[in-house]
């Protein structure tokens, strides 16, 4: 993993969007990172009910997720905002 790319233990459940959101910091600079409720599903093939089954799903890939969103900011793969999204 790139120590210069760290992802502070904060995420919430965006019910509008249907997405966890997550940040990561990278040379100080705070990254909005977002993972869609069917990529969750997709990893862990369950279905998400409410926000408490999304966060504890995004718990059990954080770390998968993690990596996912690491690569795409070194590949400079932002939305239009700014921001990550796995989907």
């Amino acid at each position: 993993m790139n120590q210069a790319i760290l992802f502070p233990n904060i995420q919430s459940w965006d019910e509008k969007r249907q997405v966890v959101q997550f940040a990561a910091q990278q040379s100080g600079a705070l990254i909005q990172c977002f993972v869609e409720k069917a990529k969750l599903e997709q990893l862990t093939m369950t279905t998400i009910a409410n926000q408490e089954q999304a966060l504890s799903v995004f718990a059990q890939c954080r770390f998968d997720l993690e990596e996912i969103a690491e690569e795409l900011i070194e590949e400079e793969a932002f939305d239009d905002e700014g921001h990550i999204v796995i989907g």
